[in-house]
């Protein structure tokens, strides 16, 4: 059994499978998350994440909070744990061809997107897709 791990950043989740959103303060981590609710995602945590054995929840203190810049910290519904399926590093330096690459620690595959790209969203769905086997890949984060 591993022990908790918290983390800083963001999670979403799809049908029980989570993204885990990192990246340093202020890159878009939130708003990636809220763009995501949009698109069929419900809310697993915001700014601080707890892992044990690949599972996400939140810390209950921040349960159901997200932090909308311009607006301030709502209130909304959330999914008490899923399971992890990807990380997603916020960093503006997508590569075009990205080679697979695993997260040392947790061992999920790891992808990079801009944050800003209008795009982001619907990246993150098919990376997240890509990484269950749903969708297969010719050349990339997720060839074999």
């Amino acid at each position: 059994m591993d022990s908790l791990r918290r983390l800083h950043g963001s999670c979403a989740s799809r049908d029980g499978d989570a993204v885990l959103v990192v990246g340093p303060p202020g890159c878009g981590k939130s708003d990636l998350v809220l763009r995501l609710l949009s698109r069929g995602f419900e809310l697993v945590a915001d700014d601080q994440v707890d892992i044990v054995d690949g599972i996400a929840s939140c810390p209950a203190v921040l349960a159901g909070l997200l932090e909308v810049r311009g607006i301030g910290i709502v209130r909304l519904p959330y999914r008490t744990h899923a399971r992890l399926a990807l990380i997603v590093e916020l960093d503006g330096r997508a590569e075009r061809m990205p080679l697979p690459h695993q997260h040392a620690e947790l061992d999920l595959p790891v992808v990079s997107i801009d944050a800003v790209a209008a795009s982001a969203p619907e990246k993150v769905a098919l990376a997240l897709d890509c990484a269950l086997g749903r969708v297969s890949q010719v050349a990339g984060a997720f060839a074999a």
